[in-house]
């Protein structure tokens, strides 16, 4: 049996506490070869004509994620025995909505019984924000959320995924939310997908530029939950019958 490990690709500044999750051998295994490749975007690494459907960004995206949380991601995998992928994180102070007060339970909505399962993809460089959103949608079982650290990726995903609504950060890496925004609307794929800006940039000045281009709404951070709800179930509002 052939066996391979992937070192960690930064370690954790001293003086954090660590938290580290893993998920038991799975799979058939990889070679040292296809290790080398396994972060690669939409590389199935030989998979593309099997069984199990998937478009090669998963692990992408997970990485990403980590690593914008200052956490580190690693796979041990022994051909013929399967993979263990695990993550060590650092433990951090909760992030914080509008007025500087933690986020409490009860300030998110109880979700509705019987409510069909949407998707919102969240493209976001800031992963405090994307926690924030993600603890607002706990109280929201019938959301689940995609997330994206910068356009390019951002758009790879809704194109794969075709999400219900989209919530667009305005200053991306790479390609602005703007710039998204513009692609998103001339691929068919895409288009009739209602795109939510959300940024830092509040002055009246910087919302009419965002409606203007053709955000369905423009919520300004830090987030005030009752309007973020409201923009989100605005959204999510089954289409009205129209020409596009």
């Amino acid at each position: 049996m052939e066996e391979v490990f992937l070192q960690p690709q930064r370690c954790p500044s001293p003086g954090h506490e660590l938290r580290h999750l893993s998920a038991e051998p799975a799979g058939a295994g990889l070679s040292a070869e296809n290790l080398a490749h396994l972060f690669q975007p939409f590389n199935r690494l030989g998979q593309e004509a099997g069984a199990e459907e998937g478009t090669g960004i998963g692990l992408v995206v997970a990485k990403q994620l980590v690593e914008l949380m200052g956490g580190t991601i690693g796979v041990q995998s022994t051909v013929g025995v399967g993979s263990e992928f695990w993550i060590e994180l650092k433990r951090d102070a909760a992030p914080e909505l509008a007025g500087g007060h933690p986020l409490a339970a009860e300030l998110a909505p109880q979700a509705q019984g019987n409510t069909a399962l949407r998707t919102l993809l969240y493209v976001e460089d800031n992963p405090s924000n994307l926690l924030l959103v993600a603890q607002i949608l706990e109280g929201h079982p019938h959301i689940r959320m995609l997330s994206a650290s910068d356009g390019n990726l951002g758009l790879a995903l809704a194109r794969a995924h075709h999400p219900d609504v989209i919530l667009m950060d305005i200053n991306l890496r790479g390609i602005s939310g703007f710039e998204a925004l513009k692609i998103l609307r001339a691929d068919p794929l895409t288009a009739r997908i209602p795109v939510l800006a959300i940024s830092a940039n509040a002055m009246p000045s910087d919302i009419e530029k965002g409606l203007a281009a053709g955000f369905l709404r423009y919520i300004t951070k830090p987030i005030k939950v009752n309007e973020f709800m409201e923009a989100l179930n605005m959204a999510l509002q089954p289409p009205q019958d129209g020409p596009p």
